[in-house]
């Protein structure tokens, strides 16, 4: 049998958190489906709920991107439906109008407060035990 190399090691490791990652995607996609909500749109929601704690705060779209692992034109179909669906609603900075906030309405914090405890059952459910190969000590 051949010894592993560094690389080898390396590239398993990534594949190893690629896999646990696509797992959990899927398990929080179920999880939130019956409340019309994807993985991606919790995300943001609860992005939104940490940034943006009191009602009326707002955040800046930009300050999203970075954050939700999406592209720019993705995220901002998103926040479509988010607003479509009545859970976040957006406006054009005064300041500079090439910016744009992002606000979660009354109705989409509720809803992010409902599936919370969903979302991070998945997660620990997921998760536990994976802090291990995170910091490379089984491998």
């Amino acid at each position: 049998m051949a010894v592993k190399t560094a690389d080898a090691r390396l590239e398993e490791r990534w594949r190893d958190i690629l896999a646990v990652h696509a797992r959990t995607m899927c398990e929080i996609d179920r999880a939130l489906h019956p409340h019309g909500l994807g993985a991606s749109d919790f995300e943001v929601l609860d992005i939104l709920a940490t940034e943006s704690p009191a009602q009326g705060d707002q955040c800046r779209v930009q300050n999203l991107v970075g954050r939700v692992h999406l592209s720019q034109s993705a995220l901002s179909r998103l926040i479509g439906r988010l607003e479509k669906d009545g859970l976040v609603e957006r406006s054009v900075c005064a300041e500079d109008r090439r910016g744009v906030w992002v606000a979660l309405t009354p109705k989409g914090r509720a809803l992010h407060t409902e599936v919370l405890p969903l979302q991070r059952a998945v997660l620990e459910r997921m998760l536990t035990g994976q802090e291990r190969w995170s910091t490379g000590q089984d491998h």
